[in-house]
């Protein structure tokens, strides 16, 4: 991308970005509650990309003054002077480039979102589930390391440990964004607990991340919503075994069914199961979106493929490898104590790097 045409676009975000703060202090705008949401949300977006921009029209200029001086001053310290300041900015510049080039590439709107993490045992029985439960911590000890919340909205035991099922939502700053590459089956090789010959099995587990629907983003009508009511089951104490507190709704249109017992008031409950519900509903649609990107682009970095194994847990070697972007490491203990950022990192670096190159070949 040249000069030119960097600047050309950043020239039309600067007025976007004008026209919006504009907006944000219209009467009209501020009564209407999803417009001002909508419009702040854009205007945030863009502040990084204009304070750059700003940085990088400042050195340029910068540099055309001290190219100027090279070439007419006579005083040999004030021509040093600018063959230093040439010398530094020329090098900050093309790194300014590269950094705006990175922020033109339109980001997915849900990135910023909360999120739904489901982990689920797939195949090899006891197995699955005990690795289902090491991905759950491992998660949530990720989760605590970043600032983030979570909280479990239902979920299903094992016979010997660990889950069958598992989801909880997550909240904090960019959670979709950062956790959307988790999806897909996470298969682990170790020996089992029940085995007794020490053999090497394989299972695996698999992972799912929804964005979270704002209520902007989606209506959905409690006429169209069956409204089931339960005992709870599992830890809690015994008011949670015994009062009808567990809420299950079901979304007549689409068939879809979610839970929530993890909180003794059936109102609590209710109100999380809309929460997801409305997640769900709204996940329809979005998937039919990441399903548009992946059958244009040759990425398997972030597909939305949650069929796809993305990662194997090998705990005789202690090795970790990500099957998207061949990345190998040998600290499983580490990683599976919440230590997967390093992970997540190479795996937005190769997807802005997709990204990125789909921009200039389009």
């Amino acid at each position: 991308m040249a000069e030119s045409s960097i600047l050309m676009r950043l020239d039309g975000l600067k007025i976007k970005y004008e026209e919006l703060g504009q907006k944000l202090t219209d009467p009209e705008v501020i009564a209407d509650v999803k417009a001002f949401v909508q419009y702040n949300k854009e205007y945030r977006e863009l502040e990084p990309i204009i304070e750059t921009a700003d940085r990088y029209r400042k050195a340029l200029s910068d540099l055309a003054n001290a190219k100027d001086i090279l070439a007419n001053e006579k005083d040999e310290e004030f021509r040093e002077m600018a063959r230093m300041e040439i010398s530094e900015l020329e090098p900050a510049i093309v790194q300014m480039e590269e950094d705006i080039k990175l922020l033109l590439i339109p980001k997915d709107p849900q990135d910023a979102k909360n999120a739904v993490l489901e982990i689920r045992g797939g195949t090899g029985g006891d197995e699955a589930a005990l690795f289902a439960g090491d991905l759950m911590r491992m998660y949530t000890k990720y989760i605590e390391s970043k600032g983030w919340k979570y909280e479990i909205t239902s979920f299903s035991e094992g016979a010997v440990g660990g889950y069958k099922e598992i989801i909880m939502k997550v909240t904090g700053n960019n959670v979709y964004g950062t956790l959307k590459y988790e999806s897909g089956v996470h298969r682990v090789q170790r020996v089992p607990q029940t085995e007794t010959q020490g053999r090497v099995h394989t299972s695996a587990s698999s992972v799912a991340v929804l964005p979270e629907a704002d209520e902007f983003d989606i209506e959905v009508s409690w006429n169209d919503i069956r409204k089931d009511i339960f005992c709870a089951s599992g830890p809690g104490g015994q008011s949670v075994n015994t009062t009808y507190s567990a809420i299950r709704l079901t979304h007549i249109p689409t068939g879809i069914v979610v839970q929530c017992q993890d909180q003794k008031s059936q109102i609590k409950n209710t109100e999380k199961a809309f929460e997801e519900l409305r997640t769900r509903i709204f996940n329809l649609e979005y998937q039919r979106y990441l399903d548009e990107i992946a059958s244009k682009r040759k990425t398997l970095v972030s597909t939305g493929d949650r069929s796809a194994k993305i990662r194997t847990y090998n705990y005789p070697q202690g090795r970790i490898t990500d099957h998207r972007i061949n990345y190998t490491i040998y600290n499983l203990s580490a990683f599976m104590d919440g230590d997967i950022q390093d992970c997540i990192d190479h795996l937005i670096v190769a997807e802005n790097a997709e990204r990125l190159k789909e921009q200039e070949l389009g």
